[in-house]
């Protein structure tokens, strides 16, 4: 996906960039290969496969909710910044938190933090288990764990007026192993909304949830 493309694809899920935004996009890149030579951030290092499937995938969240409408938002698992650290960039009236259990990740998300002059936002170096704190929106996360432990980490975490929107792939089996556990039930949660689609150019499944008390 070239940056032409990414644009245009954005514009079909009614997000428009700024000449700026862009910028903090490309640095961003940037950032992202100098410190994967130093540290395992990415597998993914050709930029038209970062701006699909990095930037782009972080940003198909919009599908499921108008995050012009959230304040603050939790990231767990954030690894290199997908997808809080491009919603921070996308939409920058948003209030964000990065955790991460590795440290080298808070140290590189910090770096690209202070390059792009980005406010309200802050990384937290721990384990999403032993974090406790209920303020958020929406608590998001992309390619952590199964839907059975995503439900276990974040049970205590969603409040009553919180979304935990999981960005997943294909996701049918796990939808019927938390069935098979009755764990919904079990953390008085329920599925409000499904949404299946395939990413634009390679075609792979992309589910996104959203779960709420």
């Amino acid at each position: 996906m070239t940056e032409k493309e990414f644009q245009e694809e954005l514009k079909k899920l009614g997000v428009s960039l700024t000449e700026k935004q862009l910028n903090q996009l490309k640095k961003y890149y940037e950032l992202l290969i100098e410190w994967n030579q130093k540290i395992n951030l990415t597998r993914i290092t050709n930029k038209e496969e970062v701006y699909l499937k990095h930037f782009y995938d972080s940003i198909t969240i919009t599908k499921v909710i108008d995050l012009k409408k959230v304040s603050t938002l939790l990231d767990f698992g954030t690894g290199a910044g997908f997808p809080g650290l491009v919603l921070k960039i996308i939409y920058p009236h948003l209030n964000v938190t990065l955790l991460d259990s590795l440290n080298k990740r808070i140290i590189f998300l910090n770096e690209v933090i202070r390059e792009l002059n980005l406010q309200e936002i802050e990384t937290i170096h721990e384990r999403i288990e032993n974090y406790h704190k209920k303020q958020f929106d929406v608590i998001t996360t992309r390619a952590v764990a199964n839907l059975s432990k995503l439900l276990d980490y974040t049970k205590n975490l969603i409040g009553e007026k919180t979304k935990f929107i999981p960005l997943k792939g294909h996701i049918e089996e796990e939808l019927q192993e938390i069935q098979k556990k009755k764990q919904l039930q079990k953390y008085q949660l329920k599925i409000t909304r499904k949404e299946k689609f395939s990413l634009p150019k390679e075609n792979s499944t992309r589910t996104i949830l959203i779960i709420e008390k």
